[in-house]
């Protein structure tokens, strides 16, 4: 891959830290509408705002640095994370806008092929490019701003969790390492194709087999890592025990994070949560897995047990990972368990 992007912190490793994130929103006055349905105060992924019985839009916005060095490739990647917010909220995409921060002397190449990267995920969820905004920025940044719908009683939100669901999950941990590990040279093609082909896939294919189920809560799995966002559905209602066996992670990372290809971003995740989760086996390679902060992760999905067998057997029929990671259980003292 040519150089031509380098970044310190790119894809959702950027994100600020989730503890400083709700300090800073959690003083912000909130204007009472019935009709905003879900809002920042809920942590949830997108916004939703109904216009009728029927209807209701879906807004979310999403951008960050590159964590690759191919342009066309970070643009399919930064579209992909931004598009997943709709539909970890339920939603159709139908509309996004381009937001560029691009270097007034970098070669105008460069931007069209992270545009043309964008467009084609965009195209790919069925949506239309409408538009955008751009401004002169030393640091390349991407992403876009999501206009989706969504039934008003078909959203699906992120703390909807009960006693006795199973947590399932989409798509492999360990992307934010693998993309640190290729920032200094260290992954192998096979790690560097593994994560790429994640980060890429549209969360539309799993979240158009979760739509025929009863699903209590959903999320998708980004800059917070597994255990964070974990915790925002359950919302200090229940506690999860995690079958760490069960985990789906790219295999190469486990050397890369005993080589400390590690991030910033996880130790904030660690931070925030660390004194929440009781680690019931030692296991240091897969406590970094599950507070990496991933770049355009999977779906994290909350449904009843009876469900599991029929769901899992979709998902494999067409080829793709759904992993049973977890179940809700009563709230205890800890709010997650790792076994």
């Amino acid at each position: 891959m040519e150089e031509i992007l380098f970044c310190k912190s790119g894809g959702c490793t950027a994100k600020l830290g989730a503890g400083a994130l709700h300090h800073v929103l959690s003083k912000l006055e909130k204007r009472e509408d019935e009709n905003l349905i879900v809002g920042f105060d809920s942590s949830d992924d997108a916004a939703v705002y109904r216009l009728s019985d029927e209807i209701a839009v879906v807004q979310t916005l999403d951008f960050f640095p590159p964590m690759i060095e191919d342009p066309y490739l970070f643009g399919q990647i930064a579209a992909t994370n931004a598009l997943s917010d709709i539909y970890a909220m339920g939603g159709t995409v139908k509309t996004a806008l381009n937001i560029v921060c691009f270097p007034e002397t970098m070669d105008l190449n460069i931007l069209g092929k992270i545009l043309q990267g964008g467009n084609d995920k965009v195209l790919e969820a069925g949506g239309s490019l409408a538009g955008g905004h751009s401004i002169h920025d030393p640091e390349v940044k991407y992403g876009l701003s999501v206009m989706g719908t969504v039934h008003p009683d078909h959203i699906l939100k992120n703390n909807g969790c009960q006693e006795g669901d199973v947590l399932l999950l989409t798509k492999p941990l360990g992307v934010g390492i693998v993309c640190t590990a290729l920032r200094m040279k260290a992954a192998s093609e096979h790690a560097a194709e593994q994560a790429i082909a994640s980060m890429t896939t549209l969360n539309k294919y799993a979240a158009e087999i979760f739509r025929e189920y009863e699903v209590h809560a959903c999320t998708d799995v980004t800059g917070f890592g597994f255990l964070v966002h974990l915790l925002e559905m359950l919302d200090g209602s229940y506690s999860a025990c995690v079958d760490s066996s069960q985990i789906p992670y790219i295999s190469e990372c486990r050397e890369y994070i005993e080589a400390f290809y590690l991030t910033g971003a996880a130790q904030k995740n660690r931070n925030h949560a660390g004194n929440r989760v009781e680690f019931r086996r030692k296991d240091p390679v897969m406590e970094e897995l599950l507070f990496d902060a991933q770049t355009s992760g999977g779906l994290l999905v909350s449904v009843p047990a009876k469900q599991v067998g029929e769901i899992l057997g979709r998902f494999h029929g067409q080829g793709m990972l759904c992993s049973m990671v977890g179940r809700i259980m009563k709230k205890k003292e800890k709010d997650i368990y790792v076994e």
